[in-house]
């Protein structure tokens, strides 16, 4: 038996075409797929930057799906989402029941084939079911919300706190949304982006644009002077990380979320005198993933997020829509051609 998926085959080369439908090893379960995100991550593999993704490789680990079979617990038929982490369970931090940062880490849709496909297997112990109100839609949103969980979680944040958002991309707005139904006072983004900025006024957040005047200038005009209580990079650029500790207010914290792919600059006599913490954060813990899942149940129209539907056979359009700087948040494959799919309007509302 065959399915349409999304194969990698190296820089800029993304086929769809006909693969075996995988079998499940022991102690995985298949699932079938229908909808699944392109992440940061994916258009890193596309353009051949992942030291680890090789090609012929079917990408993707954001998504949401049926369960078909293989799964101890939950029965056939239940609409499902995956935290797609594979971990050694033998070094340190997994024997320290830390395996999102275990030491030999690998991801589905990396390390093995993933989700852009009709069908995927994943590990057992890593599927989630969907909360019974929340949509298969989204649910392919649980997976970069828990990142932004994550990232609240690990900071200290405290409720009625002011935040800062460095970038309004996908992940940026899934620790903006996080801050704010988790109880954050003020909640600013940053971000140059006008497409993404005005998603982010539209949601209702405070929004900072560079165009205006320094970043700094601005947060402290917003502060009293202070800075904010905990700043969070999630756009990994050397032009964030050179005013991080400047634009966070003394003894508070600075979050770094988003994966720099070369050494940054960043201001460390700042972070002494003020004495900052500089906290950094990866992934998520399957704790994240059930509060995230539970955010989706919030009164938050979380599908304002999602710009774009596409088709898998138009896989790459999206991927060039996104390299191409268009305006997309989140952009999602439809796996299941009985699924809606549209262009999108940047409105959301598909």
């Amino acid at each position: 038996m065959t399915m349409k998926s999304a194969v990698y085959y190296g820089a800029n080369d993304i086929r769809v075409e006909e693969k075996q439908v995988p079998t499940p090893p022991a102690g995985w379960a298949l699932i079938k797929v229908s909808y699944t995100g392109i992440c940061g991550t994916d258009l890193n593999i596309f353009v051949g930057a992942h030291p680890r993704a090789k090609g012929p490789l079917i990408i993707g680990h954001e998504l949401s799906g049926t369960l078909l079979e293989g799964h101890p617990t939950l029965p056939a038929g239940t609409p499902v989402t995956v935290r797609p982490l594979l971990f050694c369970g033998e070094c340190e931090p997994c024997q320290m029941g830390k395996s999102h940062v275990c030491k030999n880490l690998q991801l589905v849709g990396i390390d093995c084939d993933g989700s852009m496909a009709q069908y995927v297997v994943a590990p057992v112990e890593t599927i989630h079911a969907l909360p019974t109100n929340v949509s298969l839609k989204a649910g392919a949103l649980i997976e970069p919300l828990a990142v932004g969980v994550h990232a609240v979680r690990q900071s200290g944040f405290v409720p009625g706190d002011t935040a800062l958002v460095f970038g309004a991309g996908p992940i940026g707005m899934c620790v903006a949304v996080s801050l704010q139904l988790l109880g954050a006072g003020r909640v600013i983004v940053a971000e140059t982006n006008p497409f993404r900025l005005q998603m982010a006024k539209d949601l209702g957040f405070e929004t900072i644009d560079p165009k205006d005047g320094r970043i700094v200038e601005q947060v402290h005009m917003k502060t009293e002077g202070n800075g904010a209580d905990f700043s969070f990079d999630c756009a990994g650029h050397p032009s964030v990380s050179e005013i991080l500790t400047h634009a966070t207010k003394i003894r508070g914290t600075a979050v770094v979320v988003a994966a720099y792919k070369k050494p940054a600059p960043i201001d460390l006599l700042q972070a002494m005198f003020k004495e900052i913490t500089i906290k950094g954060v990866r992934v998520y813990t399957p704790k994240d993933f059930e509060i995230a899942a539970q955010l989706l149940e919030k009164p938050f129209d979380f599908e304002k997020l999602i710009t774009h539907v596409m088709p898998l056979e138009d896989v790459k359009s999206g991927f060039d829509m996104l390299l191409s700087g268009g305006n997309a948040v989140k952009v999602l494959i439809a796996i299941d051609q009985e699924e809606e799919v549209s262009s999108g309007t940047g409105s959301g509302e598909q």
